[in-house]
């Protein structure tokens, strides 16, 4: 049995916390929202997951020293926006041996790091090792125990190999290991936006064929920047490549392609975001993304046409038929 802190008591956090318990874990849930610890201590209930019965094994805090402090892991389940403000927070309490583990996907717009990079950058001097949880997982199936596939990225193999046992259920979850931990959360972060594109062409009325094709277009586009900046080209035909940007392409689950979905159908941005209702981190990464383009020179006409649409740019309509407008081009070659 380890003892886990989760950082974030949203549905994944919430969801990590109840496969944990379940698998013999001690787990403390953190939330610096009072309101969101007492619903969650007294109906044992999540408000995003409905249908779910929350472990009532799972400890609850709102204090982050009393969820860092004594632990074997610490679950970074914050949204990527507050990564870098959590992640201060809880400096002063991590302790040597520990293991951080980031499931948070996005890029920081300005410095252009993922997360794991961000937790690095704050702790500064502080050389606990951090490894990136992801894959094709929705919250709300791994909550109740649905076979679900997932990837412990860490460039030093034996860190992510003790967070695969750790994590690993033979009821439900089957844990791989990677170290290519920047291919990993690349794809984990910009995933998102090809998945608000998917959305897009849903709420537009058109078919499989053509959400297909941007699935496949987008890998691609997130290819070329994982290539550019290092990453291993085989991580992008793996369960954090075509897995994750397939499951949240596609999905009812899925936040950003049920944003996507709205914008298709003519909802303002504000009108999508307030039915959404959660964070959606398609439109975080976007602006790192359109910073990746620029820094290695690349053409990404799915994500510049996502971007051109949030911006205000354009409409939905009006960007499908520039896209399909283009130059013809090789397939193979666009690479």
């Amino acid at each position: 049995m380890k003892r886990i802190g989760i950082l974030g008591a949203g549905t994944w956090g919430t969801a990590l916390a109840n496969l944990l318990v379940g698998i013999g874990h001690e787990v403390m849930l953190w939330s610096r929202i009072p309101e969101e610890v007492n619903n969650l201590m007294k109906t044992h209930k999540h408000k995003n997951l409905p249908g779910v019965e929350v472990d009532k094994r799972i400890l609850y805090t709102c204090s982050i020293e009393e969820a860092v402090e004594g632990k074997d892991v610490i679950v970074m389940a914050v949204p990527s926006v507050y990564v870098r403000d959590t992640t201060a927070l809880a400096k002063k309490y991590f302790q040597p041996n520990q293991i951080i583990v980031t499931v948070a996907k996005g890029i920081e717009k300005g410095t252009l790091m993922t997360t794991s990079e961000i937790i690095h950058d704050v702790l500064k001097g502080n050389d606990l090792p951090v490894v990136a949880l992801s894959g094709p997982t929705h919250a709300e199936e791994v909550a109740i125990g649905l076979p679900t596939l997932i990837v412990s990225a860490c460039e030093r193999l034996p860190i992510a190999e003790k967070i695969q046992d750790i994590f690993y259920s033979s009821k439900c979850l089957r844990v791989y290991t990677n170290q290519d931990i920047l291919g990993v959360e690349l794809c984990g972060a910009l995933k998102n936006i090809i998945a608000l594109a998917a959305g897009m062409s849903d709420g537009l009325g058109f078919g499989d064929n053509a959400k297909a094709a941007l699935i496949t277009r987008g890998l691609r586009e997130i290819t070329k920047i994982g290539l550019a900046m290092g990453a291993n080209v085989n991580t992008f035909s793996g369960l954090t490549g075509i897995g994750d940007i397939v499951v949240t392409a596609t999905s009812v689950h899925s936040r950003n392609h049920k944003a996507g979905y709205l914008l298709g159908q003519g909802y303002s941005l504000e009108e999508t975001k307030e039915q959404v209702g959660m964070v959606i981190e398609g439109l975080n990464s976007l602006d790192a993304a359109l910073e990746l383009e620029k820094k290695y020179d690349l053409q990404l006409p799915i994500i510049d046409t996502v971007a051109a649409i949030i911006d205000g740019k354009t409409n939905v309509k009006d960007a499908v038929i520039k896209l399909f407008a283009r130059k013809k081009q090789n397939e193979i070659a666009y690479l």
